[in-house]
């Protein structure tokens, strides 16, 4: 194997994984924005029309 072929191997590789780095960027940020849009969507579950007692933490000892 010539030593440009070496080269330009290396420099496939180098730019494969620079392709597959940015490709994980945008689908992580995709993937942030979507669950952004769905908490937007669904929101916090209000408690204002519920009992006393009613969604509060439960810790009951035996």
């Amino acid at each position: 194997m010539d030593m440009m072929s070496m080269v330009t191997s290396i420099l496939s590789m180098q730019q494969g994984n620079l392709q597959g780095e940015i490709a994980t960027r945008v689908t992580k940020q995709n993937l942030d924005a979507e669950k952004f849009a769905v908490q937007t969507l669904l929101g916090t579950p209000s408690t204002a029309n519920l009992s006393p007692g009613i969604g509060d933490n439960l810790n009951a000892i035996a």
